[in-house]
C-alpha cells in the first residue's frame, strides 16, 4: 500500500513539474508574442497579452516590466509606475522593473535617482547577460529627456558581452541615429539585419536614414523592400506617411499629391496597429502636421467618445475648431486645456488660443474689441517665447490687420514676428513693421509716437542691412525721419533712394511710380534745406520741376525763396 502511495506521489511530482515547465514555456512564448506586438506598435494587443500573463502568474517580472513600457509608449505614466512597482515583487526577473522606474525618474530630470535604479538592475545580472544593458540604453533613449550619449556608453557594456547580438546592434543604430551620427547608425542597422533577417525594424530604419537625408525617392524604395518582405508590418506605413509629408513640404509643386499619399498611408498604419486612444492621438498629431483639420475634428470627436475626460482631446478639438471657423468652441476648448495645471502646455496651444481670440476680437465692421485683442497678443507672445520658430507663422495675421488699416495692432503682431532673426520672413516682416508704425502716425488725428517711430527706423534699417537693393525702403525710412524732424537723416535716405534708381538707368527713371517718389524726395529735401542753405533748396526744387514742370509746391517755394 505504502509503495503504491509513494509511486503515485512520484508520478504526481513528475506531472506537476511537467505542467509547470509547460506553463513556463507557454508564458515565454506569450512574452515573445508581446515583444513582437510592441515592435509592430500594436500596443493594445501587447497590453492584453501581458495583462493576461501577470494575472495568471504574478511571478513573471519581465511581463510586468514590458507592460509598464507599453503604458509609457501610450503616455500613461501612472499605470506604468503601478506595473513596475508590482513587478519588483515578482520572483523571476523582478529586478528589471528598476529599469522602468529609472526611466520614470529620467522623465522627471532626476538623473542620479535613475542611475541608482539602473545599478540595482545591473547587480542582478549574470556573467553573460546583456539584455539588461539594452533595456537601460532604451530607457535613456525613450525618456522624455533622452540622453543618447549615456545610451551609447551603456551599449558598449552590452557589446563586451555579445557584440554580434542583433538586438544590441539595433539599439546601437537607434542611439547613433538619436545622436545624429548617420554613418554609424547605418552600419549598426545593417549589421543588425544581417545578423537576423527577421529583424524587420532594422531594415526599415535604413529607409528612415534616407528620409532624414531628404533622399525621399530612395527612402520610399527602401520601405517598399520592407513591404515586399512583410506587408503586415505596420510601422513601415507610418514611415511612408511621414516621408511623403516631408516630401510634400519640401517640394510645394507636389504638395497636394504627396500629402494625400501621406494621409492614406497613415490610415493604413492605423488599420494595421490599433485604434486605441493613444494611437488616435498620434494620428491627430499627424493630421495637424498635414493640416487636415476636417479629419482632425472627426478624430477628436471619436477620441472624446472613447475617453470624455482625457484633457489632451481638448487640444485637438481646439485646433480643429479654430481652423474650421468655430471660434467660440476653439476658445472654450483651449482655455479648458491650458487652465488645467496638470497638462503639459506647448507653444502651439498658446498660439492657437491667441489666434482664436484675435478672430473673436474682430468685429463685422473691421474694428476690434481691444481688451480681447490685447489678451490675444499676450498669448501669441507666450507661444513665441516658448518656440521662436512660430514667428514665421504670424505674418499673415499682421498683413490682414494691415489691410484692414488697423496699423497699430498690425505693428504689435509684426514686432513679435521680427523678434526672431532666423525667421524666413524676417525681412518682409520688418518692412511691414516699419510701414505699420509710419501709417499709424500719419492717419487722421494721430498723436506722434516718437518711440514707435524710432522702432520703425530700426525696422527699415534691418531691411536695408539684409537687402540694400530694396529701393522703396529708403523712401519710407526718409519719411519716418521727416516725422521725427531729423532733416539730416531724412535727406540722407532720400539721396540713397535717388542714387539707387539713377544707377538702374533711364528705364527705371521713366516709371511713373519712381517719378512720383523722386518728386517727393526732391521737394522734401529742398524743404529741409530751406532754412539753412537756400541755394541747395533752389537746386532741389528745380530738380522737381525738371520732372514735373507744373508742380505747384516747387514753383511757389522757389518764388518765396527768391
Amino acid at each position: 500500500m505504502n509503495k503504491l502511495i509513494n509511486d503515485k506521489m512520484k508520478n504526481f511530482k513528475v506531472l506537476s513539474m511537467a505542467f509547470m515547465a509547460s506553463v513556463s514555456v507557454m508564458q515565454a512564448q506569450d512574452v515573445n508574442e508581446a515583444k513582437k506586438a510592441i515592435d509592430a506598435e500594436q500596443y493594445d494587443k501587447a497590453k492584453l497579452n501581458l495583462k493576461s500573463i501577470v494575472k495568471s502568474d504574478d511571478s513573471n517580472g519581465e511581463a510586468f516590466f514590458l507592460l509598464g513600457n507599453v503604458y509609457l509608449f501610450q503616455n500613461v505614466a501612472d499605470s506604468a509606475k503601478i506595473s513596475y512597482d508590482k513587478g519588483l515583487n515578482a520572483k523571476k526577473d523582478g529586478y528589471l522593473n528598476n529599469i522602468g522606474l529609472g526611466q520614470l525618474l529620467l522623465d522627471k530630470g532626476d538623473l542620479a535617482g535613475a542611475n541608482a535604479k539602473f545599478e540595482l538592475a545591473k547587480k542582478e545580472m549574470r556573467r553573460k547577460d546583456f539584455q539588461e544593458y539594452v533595456y537601460i540604453a532604451r530607457a535613456n533613449m525613450n525618456s522624455t529627456n533622452p540622453n543618447y550619449k549615456n545610451a551609447l556608453a551603456v551599449l558598449e557594456l552590452a557589446k563586451e558581452k555579445n557584440d554580434q547580438e542583433p538586438q544590441v546592434q539595433l539599439a546601437f543604430g537607434d542611439a547613433f541615429y538619436g545622436d545624429k551620427n548617420q554613418n554609424e547608425a547605418y552600419r549598426a542597422y545593417r549589421n543588425a539585419y544581417q545578423g537576423d533577417n527577421t529583424l524587420i525594424r532594422a531594415k526599415m530604419q535604413l529607409g528612415v536614414l534616407l528620409k532624414g537625408a531628404k533622399a525621399y525617392t530612395e527612402a520610399v524604395a527602401a520601405y517598399d523592400d520592407v513591404i515586399a518582405i512583410n506587408p503586415s508590418y505596420g510601422p513601415v506605413y507610418r514611415e511612408l506617411a511621414e516621408t511623403y509629408y516631408l516630401w510634400g513640404s519640401n517640394q510645394p509643386a507636389k504638395y497636394d499629391e504627396n500629402i494625400k499619399k501621406a494621409l492614406d498611408y497613415y490610415e493604413k498604419y492605423m488599420s494595421m496597429t490599433d485604434y486605441s486612444l493613444a494611437s488616435r492621438m498620434r494620428h491627430a498629431d499627424f493630421l495637424i502636421l498635414a493640416k487636415d483639420y476636417k479629419a482632425l475634428e472627426v478624430e477628436a470627436n471619436k477620441m472624446k467618445q472613447l475617453d470624455k475626460v482625457n484633457p489632451r482631446i481638448l487640444r485637438y478639438l481646439g485646433y480643429a475648431a479654430y481652423e474650421n471657423g468655430n471660434t467660440d468652441s476653439a476658445i472654450t476648448s483651449l482655455n479648458s486645456f491650458i487652465n488645467d495645471s496638470s497638462n503639459k502646455i506647448i507653444a502651439q496651444d498658446y498660439m492657437y488660443l491667441g489666434l482664436a481670440k484675435v478672430k473673436k476680437a474682430t468685429k463685422a465692421d473691421d474694428s476690434l474689441d481691444l481688451p480681447v485683442f490685447n489678451e490675444a497678443i499676450g498669448f501669441i507672445k507666450k507661444a513665441v517665447d516658448m518656440e521662436p520658430t512660430l514667428t514665421s507663422e504670424i505674418g499673415d495675421l499682421g498683413k490682414k490687420l494691415y489691410e484692414q488699416k488697423l496699423f497699430k495692432e498690425a505693428s504689435e503682431v509684426f514686432e513679435i514676428a521680427t523678434s526672431n532673426k532666423e525667421s524666413k520672413n524676417y525681412l518682409l516682416d520688418n518692412f511691414y513693421l516699419g510701414n505699420s508704425i509710419y501709417f499709424d502716425n500719419t492717419k487722421s488725428g494721430a498723436v506722434k509716437d516718437t518711440v514707435a517711430l524710432q522702432k520703425a527706423d530700426v525696422a527699415f534699417g534691418n531691411v536695408i542691412q539684409a537687402s540694400p537693393a530694396t529701393q522703396d525702403v529708403y523712401v519710407y525710412r526718409a519719411r519716418t525721419q521727416s516725422l521725427l524732424e531729423n532733416d539730416e537723416l531724412m535727406i540722407k535716405y532720400y539721396q540713397q533712394y535717388i542714387d539707387i534708381v539713377t544707377q538702374r538707368g533711364p528705364e527705371e527713371l521713366a516709371k511713373s511710380t519712381v517719378k512720383g517718389k523722386l518728386v517727393e524726395a526732391y521737394n522734401t529735401m529742398a524743404a529741409g534745406y530751406a532754412n539753412s542753405d537756400k541755394a541747395k533748396a533752389l537746386e532741389y526744387f528745380n530738380k522737381t520741376l525738371a520732372i514735373d514742370p507744373g508742380n505747384a509746391y516747387a514753383t511757389q517755394s522757389i518764388n518765396s525763396l527768391k
